[in-house]
């Protein structure tokens, strides 16, 4: 039984080998993601490609991003398969003629509408990675994605982004979202680590001070959606609290990322040590509150997918990537502040990941789950792609204050 425990904890050799061969794993298992264009199939149950849905290009991007750091690490054939990401970036996905990449394609091909600033979010993330690793036409996706991401979506008034723009970009929709904007943060700290440019960490400092003010204000519990003046829409789908794309209320699991992202930018930022502490104890409140709120709310095991204002669960599905942020930040912050908390945390999260939540027949991550960690299927059927469970198994033995991309790449 010490045996067993030991492989939860953080910085033992067993827990470090468990995460290498879950990372090997999880490589091995996407690695059929690519179509002929190179846009990304959605993986089935057992990693075989779902032909007839739709290729999105947040999924390329993030299969993209996963297998340049696959590459970097050594991983066989992990290079081409980045290379065929890219590929659709500079091909299907890519609107030549209003600019910018389209949300996907259908499976016959015909693309879909509008231009999503979560979508551009995943270029510049997948388009940095490449270049670390040497992907030929990398640097030529990035700059362009730079470009048009300055250009469309960055508003350097407010200092955050706007939403979802009509497929010309003449219609600018009213809606604003706090989702698209965390990746914007993970986006830009990806290229001021790529690129050295600093005014990219600046800019995601800028959206952390707009995040953590909103939550201080709702105790820690950070809203989702707003109006187009940056008002939250607290109230946003309460008559359909489980909306796929816009759910009611707050996301304990984003709660939780937001919180290592913001640890990432303090610990890399030029800050003072009191500012600095005001930013981690910030992080460490919005980690502590989604945890306390979210994890084993119902009396089972697992992280419930939303809250209402006050906390108590709304939707009790278990979606694998709260768990994935669950264990980078718990990590994270123990790092920062050394407090046993987080360490024993971590190897809870470790437990029911490898007891419950990893499919040791089939390969990666159970995506869903419901209130009894059955498998569910009504949002991730299948397991449609590797960047969350696969980061999870790498931040944790690395920079605390640097891009895992960039980490690996200066091992």
């Amino acid at each position: 039984m010490e045996e067993i425990k030991t492989k939860y904890r953080i910085d033992t050799k067993e827990n470090r080998e468990f995460l290498k061969q879950n990372a090997e794993e999880l490589l091995a298992f996407g690695t059929r993601f690519p179509s002929p264009g190179g846009s990304s199939y959605y993986l089935w149950d057992d990693g075989t490609p779902k032909k007839d849905r739709n290729r999105e290009t947040w999924i390329t991007c993030r299969m993209t991003h996963v297998y340049s750091i696959g590459s970097m690490m050594g991983f066989e054939g992990a290079k081409d398969l980045a290379a065929a990401g890219l590929k659709a970036l500079k091909g299907e996905l890519k609107d030549v003629v209003n600019g910018g990449w389209y949300p996907g394609v259908t499976a016959d091909g015909a693309v879909l509408p509008d231009k999503q600033c979560y979508a551009h979010a995943f270029v510049i993330l997948a388009s940095s990675s490449a270049y670390l690793a040497g992907i030929e036409g990398a640097k030529e996706v990035l700059d362009e994605a730079l470009a048009l991401y300055d250009e469309k979506f960055w508003d350097e008034e407010e200092g955050l982004a706007y939403d979802t723009w009509n497929t010309e970009f003449t219609v600018l929709d009213d809606y604003r979202g706090l989702n698209a904007n965390m990746h914007t943060v993970e986006a830009f700290l990806a290229v001021a680590d790529a690129l050295e440019r600093e005014e990219y960490r600046i800019r995601a400092g800028r959206i952390i001070d707009h995040t953590i003010a909103w939550a201080m204000a709702n105790e820690y519990r950070i809203p989702e959606h707003f109006t187009k003046d940056w008002v939250p829409d607290l109230e946003k789908n309460a008559d359909r609290p489980d909306d796929p794309f816009k759910p009611y209320g707050a996301t304990p699991g984003h709660g939780i990322e937001w919180a290592r992202l913001i640890t990432q930018w303090s610990e890399s930022s030029d800050l003072s040590d009191e500012s600095k502490a005001e930013y981690i104890d910030a992080a460490c409140r919005l980690y502590e509150r989604a945890i306390e709120d979210a994890w084993c709310a119902d009396g089972m095991e697992g992280i419930v997918y939303t809250t209402d204002w006050k906390g108590n669960p709304v939707v009790h599905d278990r979606m694998h990537w709260t768990l994935a942020e669950a264990i980078n930040t718990s990590a994270v912050l123990y790092r920062v502040t050394g407090k046993e908390q987080y360490a024993n945390e971590y190897a809870s999260f470790m437990r029911y990941l490898d007891v419950v939540v990893m499919d040791h027949r089939n390969g990666s991550w159970f995506h869903q789950l419901d209130e009894h960690n059955r498998l569910k299927g009504t949002v991730w059927p299948g397991k449609s792609d590797l960047y969350h469970a696969f980061q999870s198994m790498l931040i944790p033995y690395h920079k605390v204050d640097t891009s895992i991309a960039k980490a690996v790449s200066i091992e």
